[in-house]
């Protein structure tokens, strides 16, 4: 009994501190500091509904938005809960075909000349959220003609929502896709 009461209480106390009073610290302070990211960073449409968080990739298809990077992610493109590339190497004669094809259905939109990797290779999570700066400018004339406004303004929208490298050097340039389609619906539906 000596040495099992010291023991209770110490998983006690750290049962406490650990499971509830530092979490609770942790996300009053990440809520008071950083209020958009520990809400989960979520977008919402012209009218306030919600419709995703800028850090998750969606899927989009109909040509008058931007596409983002294909997904592999099991039963359907963008799938939350089946987060995960396809593991197929690139010298995979299946893998090979998923590009070809994702190249042919590029090419049958208009899109012409280089098409870099994030159009038609999936990441290894399957849900980025963001294009890089050329896939997005090689989109720009489908979207408006698709939309019927000019690539100016199509341009603009994709410029606006550039996002630099964080803290100058990690990462690369990137274009959010949903805030991207967002402004796009906003101002040319």
């Amino acid at each position: 009994m000596k040495e099992i009461r010291p023991a209770l209480c110490l998983l006690l106390l750290f049962t406490l501190v650990c499971g509830g009073l530092y979490p609770a610290v942790v996300t009053g302070v990440a809520q008071l500091l950083f209020p958009v990211q520990a809400g989960g960073s979520l977008l919402a449409d012209s009218s306030g509904r919600v419709v995703g968080s800028s850090l998750i990739g969606q899927s989009f298809t109909d040509p008058k938005y931007l596409w983002p990077r294909p997904s592999a992610t099991g039963d359907f493109a963008h799938n939350p809960m089946a987060s995960g590339g396809t593991n197929l190497s690139p010298a995979s004669r299946d893998h090979r075909k998923t590009v070809d094809e994702r190249l042919n259905r590029l090419h049958a939109t208009g899109v012409n000349g280089p098409v870099t990797a994030d159009l038609v290779q999936a990441s290894g999570s399957g849900l980025d959220p963001h294009v890089s700066p050329p896939a997005a400018a090689v989109q720009i004339r489908r979207i408006a003609q698709a939309r019927g406004v000019s690539e100016e303004k199509v341009a603009a929208i994709v410029a606006a929502h550039l996002e630099d490298r964080q803290f100058g050097f990690l990462g690369a340039p990137r274009v959010n896709v949903l805030a991207v389609n967002l402004e796009l619906d906003a101002t040319s539906p």
